[in-house]
């Protein structure tokens, strides 16, 4: 069937780089199998299968010897990407609510780690089942059923399944911008707010987070969902809101002049002596200091930078390879790898989820 049409290939050197790459991530880390085995049905991948014939050879071999099986899915309301391995399978559906403008998520069956990285936005998650080791702000904690997570904008954190099983989550992701808006809505407050805690239990809130999230994966349309949308952020800010630290911490201003620079700079490449002499400081105490406020090192932080950046670009429809290109990540699976880890979702996923709402 393909020798019978015509196809026209990407830049071999290009392709191959990011063919090979996806092949030697998914062999060297299992979790991480997924995103190659994606490659197999992505549609500018396809139209090159006359060109590489036995590269798919060696994938489908690979793919068969791990037992993984990828089967992209879309869910009535968002997205679902759903992966079996055996007898467990992987389910991540992400849905936008264009009403309150936020973004809901839930996992089920996780079983991969999320390395150390930030958002730009409030994350508001509960634990349905499973046990996690998570660090975040320098902070260990053993987080369980019914323990609510809530992340900062900038907070720092990682994780590790802890139990032996696996994970069922399911979250919120809120704007600067609409958490402002909230807070007009509920007291006319114009300050952000700054969570203390990180990991809570706390029934009332949780019961509130469980109805809003149903809600809005259901794709309900009813008026009580904004109402528990307000609900739930008046319970979180009057319990666990507080104003901004009065500390200052050691070379907070030049870490501060870092941050700015990579955010400024984030598509160009940057070196660790670039950022010395942005601060003034030498290697080892930048690199000390900087992982000591952000939780990350400043390579991490620019990854995690222009993810961030990239999340904007695919909303607004722009190809993920494009996106890739012009967040300053070398190329396609390099992002790829970086964007399933932190969001644990396919930029290409992602991506669809605003195409739909359009």
């Amino acid at each position: 069937m393909y020798g019978q049409q015509k196809y026209t290939p990407l830049p071999s050197d290009n392709l191959v780089k990011m063919r090979w790459a996806r092949y030697n991530e998914a062999i060297n880390v299992n979790d991480n199998a997924s995103a190659f085995c994606e490659a197999k049905y992505d549609e500018e991948i396809r139209k090159t299968l006359p060109y590489y014939e036995d590269f798919y050879k060696q994938v489908d071999r690979f793919l068969s010897n791990l037992k993984i099986f990828y089967k992209p899915a879309v869910a009535a309301a968002g997205i679902m990407d759903r992966k079996e391995a055996g007898m467990k399978r992987e389910i991540r559906t992400v849905v936008y609510d264009e009403d309150l403008q936020i973004e809901a998520y839930r996992f089920e069956g996780f079983v991969r780690p999320f390395p150390g990285h930030f958002h730009e936005y409030y994350v508001i998650g509960y634990i349905e089942s499973g046990q996690r080791a998570l660090t975040c702000k320098n902070q260990e904690y053993a987080v369980r059923p019914g323990h609510i997570l809530i992340f900062n904008p900038g907070d720092s954190h990682a994780c590790v399944q802890s139990d032996g099983g696996s994970l069922d989550y399911r979250g919120f992701n809120i704007s600067r911008d609409v958490m402002l808006s909230l807070l007009g809505e509920l007291d006319n407050k114009q300050d952000l707010p700054v969570f203390s805690q990180n990991v809570i239990f706390d029934s009332e809130t949780a019961s509130c987070l469980r109805t809003l999230h149903d809600l809005v994966l259901s794709g309900s349309r009813e008026g009580d969902k904004r109402e528990n949308l307000l609900l739930l952020t008046a319970l979180l800010v009057q319990k666990y809101g507080q104003p901004l630290p009065c500390c200052i911490p050691r070379y907070s201003e030049e870490i501060q002049r870092v941050c700015r620079f990579i955010q400024q700079n984030h598509s160009k490449h940057i070196c660790l002596d670039q950022l010395c002499s942005c601060a003034g400081l030498s290697r080892s105490t930048l690199l000390r200091a900087f992982t000591r406020l952000k939780g990350v090192t400043p390579y991490r932080y620019l990854e995690n930078v222009r993810v961030g950046q990239a999340k904007k670009l695919l909303e607004q429809g722009i190809p993920p390879i494009e996106a890739a290109l012009q967040t300053g990540f070398s190329d396609q699976s390099h992002f790829t790898n970086y964007f399933d880890r932190f969001l644990g979702l396919s930029p290409g996923a992602y991506r669809n989820i605003f195409s739909r709402k359009k």
